[in-house]
């Protein structure tokens, strides 16, 4: 296992993460992810702990807020030695949202009652509040941050003007500013490198990423033809999540069969493993159902997909860029400007 550095922060976490909505189990959405209860939770984060993993990210809206006390309760004999992190921002009953003043106090207190810790390590909000001044935001968080409840910030599915409007009202404030972001980007999701990417380099804030594996479409799972399994959270959860071309999907699953086949990697190991090496991205979270798919995922990290294998995959999985990206990326003069950034940087291991 790897650490590294949450953008120009000093937080440093293990490269693979660990995404605690499976547990819990309670409610439709969020909930409908895994039932993970607190002995199942201390054998995953045994299993983490041995692997080196020190990330564990949740959620006050997963499970309506016991996930957070399920992942507390594993993570109490080993609070020192781990990083948590969750969020706040969507609705977690009785009409309870946003990032007001007010909500977010209330938020925190309650999170760290049910983690059974005195910080969190990084709070992120967990979507942005339009209806909220950011002048509020930054100032609430400030206030957090110098009551030592939470250590560093963070955002989630931001738009690139509002991380930038926000890290700019920070600036103005000389408040704390957010060190990271964590997204949606997968090899069948790579929109964050539009825009959201070239502005984590330049102002220093670090990915960490959700849902890498397509929102379960890169389990090695789902092949062209076939059905999709019994079991499978996509039966449920396909409208809510991102929308996949199939045909893409298809050509993309090919190609990691082929690099499977070649290397003795499975399927989500490989896609996991080119997310790694992507620019800016500090941590790549994973969930497991059960302790069988966590060492398989944990498998992603102590080995190097080949230059070659890397170069299959961007292949198959580019996408034309929306403008007003598509000049930089398809014409000389444009890209002499402003070259693509996944194609500039590499990451900072």
């Amino acid at each position: 296992m790897e650490y590294r550095h949450v953008g120009a922060s000093g937080l440093r976490v293990s490269e693979l993460g660990f995404g605690a909505a499976t547990f819990g189990g309670v409610g439709e959405f969020f909930g409908a992810w895994g039932k993970t209860d607190v002995d199942g939770a201390r054998r995953i984060v045994d299993m983490c702990l041995q692997a080196g993993v020190t990330l564990f990210d949740t959620a006050d809206v997963y499970s309506d807020g016991a996930s957070e006390e399920v992942l507390g309760a594993a993570l109490r004999p080993h609070r020192d030695d781990v990083v948590i992190s969750t969020k706040a921002a969507l609705p977690t009953g009785d009409d309870d949202w946003g990032t007001s003043r007010t909500r977010l106090l209330r938020a925190v207190d309650a999170a760290l009652r049910r983690l059974q810790t005195d910080r969190i390590d990084l709070f992120q909000l967990h979507g942005f509040d339009a209806s909220v001044p950011i002048d509020e935001v930054v100032s609430t968080l400030e206030t957090l941050v110098a009551a030592g409840k939470i250590r560093y910030l963070g955002a989630s599915n931001f738009s690139g003007w509002q991380l930038m409007k926000s890290l700019a009202v920070a600036d103005r404030h000389r408040a704390p500013r957010y060190v990271a972001h964590q997204v949606y980007y997968s090899l069948v999701g790579r929109d964050y490198e539009w825009e959201l990417m070239p502005l984590a380099a330049t102002e220093g804030v670090g990915a960490l990423v959700w849902s890498p594996l397509g929102w379960g479409r890169l389990t090695g799972r789902i092949r062209r033809g076939s059905p999709l399994p019994d079991g499978s959270r996509l039966h449920a959860t396909a409208d809510a999540g991102p929308p996949v071309d199939e045909e893409r999907l298809f050509s993309i699953v090919e190609v990691l069969d082929g690099i499977a086949a070649r290397t003795g990697r499975s399927v989500p190991q490989i896609a996991l493993n080119w997310l790694l090496r992507r620019p800016t991205v500090a941590s790549v979270i994973v969930g497991a159902r059960d302790e069988r798919q966590l060492a398989e995922n944990l498998g992603a990290v102590g080995w190097r997909l080949d230059a070659e294998h890397v170069a299959a995959l961007d292949a198959v999985s580019r996408v034309e860029a929306p403008y007003p990206y598509f000049p930089y990326h398809r014409q000389e003069g444009f890209a002499r400007l402003n070259p693509p950034m996944a194609n500039t940087l590499t990451p900072d291991l």
